[in-house]
């Protein structure tokens, strides 16, 4: 460590993720860029955290804090306060890096000083660490993100790394979310610094397993609401009206998608929304019509939109 302070500080939060952590913390210490400290925060465990931990305090690398049951934002706040790092890398407890992952997102901080965060892709696999096919994700963007991250997030909570004086200037997550703190956070960042990315996956993130976050859709989807509103708000002209129209439409499509498998009458209302706003969205109305017809009809539907597609494209 540079004059005993790291340039990297990886902040791990877990709550009851005993069986995963050893693969997250093993994969930050075996990092080819060693400057770094990793500062492990467990949210009030009630598993055998403490246990799995045991063996890794030895290291001069590794900070353990215990704290009672705060909330994933509570934690990764006090991971960030008791971090000393110029940076702050973030890799969530049931998730792993690849060796090179630091080393090929640092050298991006250099090459423009008004980037903040730089994050990387992910590969995905499930709870027993097989392959698994990725859902159809927005591209990801480096620069001034805000027009294109309103729409959705696309950064990997795991790849992030960011400068620390974006949180000594804009502070960190949000206490009062339960969900979407990441999101939010990229959020106020977009407005003040750029973005840069890796073009590659130097992080598995492992999903389906009991306990997740993401999995509460229909909270996740409410808070959501919350952030986009709040930040629209907070940031007037800074988005134009196309994209957050864009934006309105993606929330309604999602909805409509969601809804499917709860109230068909909702998901036809979300979807009338969606098409309110662009009219011209396929994707919408496929989802729309599986309300009333056979998925065989869908499909159907399906291959003629692609057939259709192709043409357009050799013309």
């Amino acid at each position: 460590m540079s004059q005993n302070r790291p340039v990297v500080s990886v902040v791990i939060t877990t709550y009851n993720y005993a069986q995963f952590l050893p693969t997250a913390v093993d994969s930050a210490l075996s990092q080819t860029f060693g400057d770094l400290e990793v500062v492990i925060v467990n949210d009030g465990s009630t598993d055998n955290t403490d246990e799995v931990m045991s063996p890794y305090l030895a290291d001069s690398r590794v900070k353990y804090i215990y704290q009672e049951r705060s909330g994933q934002a509570s934690a990764k706040n006090r991971g960030i306060e008791n971090s000393t790092g110029a940076y702050v890398a973030f890799l969530d407890a049931d998730d792993y890096w690849l060796p090179e992952k630091l080393e090929r997102q640092m050298p991006l901080f250099g090459q423009r000083q008004e980037t903040g965060v730089v994050f990387c892709n992910a590969k995905w696999v499930d709870a027993d660490n097989n392959p698994i096919t990725m859902p159809k994700l927005q591209k990801p963007r480096r620069g001034a993100v805000a027009e294109h991250l309103i729409v959705d997030n696309f950064i990997p909570f795991s790849s992030s790394i960011v400068k620390r004086e974006c949180f000594d200037r804009h502070g960190a997550f949000d206490k009062g979310l339960e969900m979407a703190i990441d999101w939010d956070l990229w959020l106020r960042l977009s407005a003040y610094y750029a973005f840069d990315f890796v073009d590659s996956p130097l992080m598995v993130y492992r999903v389906g397993h009991s306990g997740q976050m993401s999995k509460k859709r229909e909270k996740r989807q409410e808070q959501s609401d919350l952030v986009m509103e709040r930040f629209l708000n907070a940031n007037p002209g800074l988005i134009s009206n196309g994209a957050i129209s864009k934006a309105r439409a993606y929330t309604y499509k999602n909805r409509c998608e969601y809804y499917q498998r709860i109230n068909r009458i909702e998901s036809m209302a979300f979807g009338f929304k969606s098409l309110a706003i662009d009219p011209l969205q396929l994707s919408v109305l496929l989802l729309m019509l599986r309300n009333f017809f056979p998925t065989s009809m869908v499909r159907f539907l399906k291959v003629i939109r692609t057939r259709m597609a192709g043409t357009c494209k050799e013309r």
